[in-house]
């Protein structure tokens, strides 16, 4: 019966003892695998202590990043898988690489003078004028910038081309630009980078940019420019105020969902087998 068991059934399997070191001494050495080179000595490493260094691994995922890295970083992820209205939503189509290299190179034409040149202009101004010569103030063809400034000059129709970074915070600033250029007619894109918008006129960062008037040698190509962004901005209006964005879920999120999918599919294909 099951109770006559002995204390030797009961007691747990040991493994064999190693064999004992003058035995495993006399064990021939395995030969190694193909032909050896003599000029490359084969020397393992010992990652043992106070031996070999271990091999450096990327600890990036254990880094604890400063507050603001943490903060963009699940604004992102957040706008990716939430329901992101259109008028939010319209900023994450931003102008193609190509053009928004053609239109960086034109707004560096026009950018306006920093500290240094307008402390040489006004000298040069004064040494004139000290002179007794006359002294001829054009108005310079320059960027505007500044968001109340780009505001007067869209709603008096003296914009010619209005450019709006795509990573405005808080985003309230710049989400009506867009619907204020359709309405009045002002063509108008989207860039990557308030950053960039800023380097062209000397600041950190600018929320937008307006051209107000263009000089002739550029006027061929500034057409152009304005023609294709009409048709990727201002002719698509209607279609991305009413394209909600997001709901795009993770990498994990997205396989349980296509298992679960699979599933269902093989337990509906069974039915219909049953059924016929």
């Amino acid at each position: 019966s099951g109770l006559s068991r002995t204390r030797d059934d009961m007691a747990p399997s040991k493994k064999p003892a190693p064999a004992p070191a003058a035995i495993k001494a006399k064990q021939p050495k395995k030969e190694p695998k193909g032909p050896t080179n003599p000029l490359f000595e084969r020397r393992p490493k010992n990652f043992g202590i106070g031996n070999s260094l271990p091999v450096k691994t990327p600890l990036n995922r254990y880094v604890k990043w400063p507050k603001y890295v943490r903060i963009q970083r699940q604004r992102r992820v957040l706008q990716k898988r939430l329901k992101v209205p259109p008028a939010v939503n319209q900023f994450n189509n931003t102008l193609d690489k190509n053009l928004a290299t053609n239109l960086f190179k034109l707004l560096m034409k026009y950018r306006p003078e920093d500290a240094a040149q307008k402390k040489e202009r006004l000298a040069g101004m004064a040494q004139a004028e000290a002179a007794g010569a006359d002294v001829e103030s054009k108005k310079p063809v320059v960027v505007k910038f500044g968001i109340n400034h780009i505001t007067y000059l869209i709603e008096q129709g003296k914009a010619q081309l209005v450019v709006i970074a795509h990573d405005v915070d808080p985003v309230e600033l710049v989400v009506w630009l867009p619907a204020l250029c359709k309405q009045m007619n002002v063509p108008y894109c989207i860039v990557k980078g308030k950053a960039r918008l800023g380097a062209v006129v000397h600041k950190k960062t600018a929320t937008a940019l307006a051209l107000t008037a263009i000089k002739n040698e550029d006027k061929l190509e500034f057409s152009k420019l304005v023609e294709a962004i009409k048709a990727s901005y201002n002719d698509v209006f209607q279609k991305t105020s009413r394209t909600w964005g997001g709901g795009i879920m993770g990498v994990k999120s997205q396989a349980k969902t296509a298992a679960r999918e699979r599933i269902i599919a093989r337990e509906l294909a069974q039915r219909a087998t049953v059924k016929i």
